[in-house]
């Protein structure tokens, strides 16, 4: 069976559609997430973040920032705005995210606390400055 059926064939990326969905990609796979994981998140089909991916699906204004968000990128980074605005934050939360992905289910819970820990040392920290 051929792509070539009613409402079975993609339609041909436009040029800027094909490079968002390529920055998408290499977001996804630098934080080392899987398309699955991601399509759960948008709560969109598996192929529906395929398509947008290559290209041949257009992606809203709020799956965009959500996919920003979970990519911990700028969406001027996404849009081509600035090329380089990967931030240092971004890469040191994808570097914990990659790193975060190989442990344990009790390991990441375990982080996760410790990571509120943080929070809250850092907030009672500023309270207690006069911030």
């Amino acid at each position: 069976m051929t792509n070539d059926r009613v409402g079975f064939s993609q339609p041909p990326a436009e040029p800027d559609r094909q490079v968002l969905g390529e920055r998408l990609k290499e977001a996804r796979e630098y934080v080392g997430l899987k398309q699955d994981d991601v399509a759960k998140v948008l709560a969109i089909p598996r192929s529906a973040l395929s398509n947008i991916e290559a290209g041949t699906r257009k992606v809203d204004a709020i799956e965009l920032a959500r996919l920003a968000k979970l990519y911990q990128r700028p969406l001027a980074w996404f849009t081509g705005e600035d090329p380089n605005a990967t931030t240092e934050f971004a890469k040191e939360v994808a570097h914990v995210a990659r790193a975060a992905a190989t442990l344990s289910q009790q390991d990441r819970q375990e982080l996760a606390r410790f990571a509120d820990f943080l929070k809250s040392r850092a907030k009672a920290k500023a309270t207690s400055d006069g911030r």
